[in-house]
């Protein structure tokens, strides 16, 4: 694999995820990455201090990708329900599109990396922060819980699609995360107190 000057990082960082691909889990070594990508055994250690810091940088590639995803995929959008389902559809399609990445972001945390769910999760805790404003979902929980009860459904079906376990055609993609929708607003709406009963 060859490299053009300056551009020793990104290599390592390619190589890095076809070496993930090809044997399922990071067990090589440096100097195995270092032959993968075409450069010298120390050549790594340029950019990197060692095995943890190569594959963090990696795995934070993957977060900025798929922030980049969402907010394409936001658009202009203001309406905070909406915003949340096209948020749950770009989480979902990033995964089918680079599952590779997926894999690496979240089914094998890293000691020491960034939060693990970075800016998009930042995103979607945001939008539902702007919901309760709005009084479009309940405030007796937290944005950041919200967040997280959204982020664990469509992460269970981005795992699911990515492992195989559901059909991934385009219809029951979108169907799929309109019932997701559907499911995580009929508990997260906004609720009308109860009155205490009268002594």
């Amino acid at each position: 694999m060859a490299y053009h000057h300056g551009n020793l990082r990104r290599a390592l960082l390619d190589a890095a995820l076809v070496l993930f691909v090809e044997r399922g889990a990071f067990d090589f070594t440096l100097r195995e990455l270092a032959r993968k990508a075409g450069v010298t055994h120390n050549a790594p250690y340029r950019h990197f201090a060692g095995k943890a810091e190569l594959l963090t940088a990696l795995r934070e590639d993957g977060f900025a990708m798929l922030a980049e995803a969402c907010r394409s995929r936001l658009g202009e959008e203001s309406d905070p329900r909406i915003r949340v389902r096209l948020l749950g559809e770009a989480y979902v399609r990033f995964a089918i599109e680079h599952p590779h990445h997926f894999r690496l972001m979240l089914h094998n945390p890293l000691g020491g990396a960034a939060d693990s769910k970075g800016e998009a999760f930042a995103m979607l805790r945001e939008t539902l922060a702007d919901a309760q404003k709005s009084g479009v979902v309940r405030d007796d929980l937290s944005a950041r819980e919200l967040a997280l009860g959204a982020w664990s459904l469509v992460h269970g079906l981005a795992s699911l699609l990515v492992e195989g376990n559901v059909p991934s055609d385009e219809a029951r993609l979108r169907r799929y995360v309109r019932l997701l929708d559907a499911l995580f607003f009929d508990g997260a709406q906004a609720r009308t107190p109860k009155k205490s009963p009268r002594a």
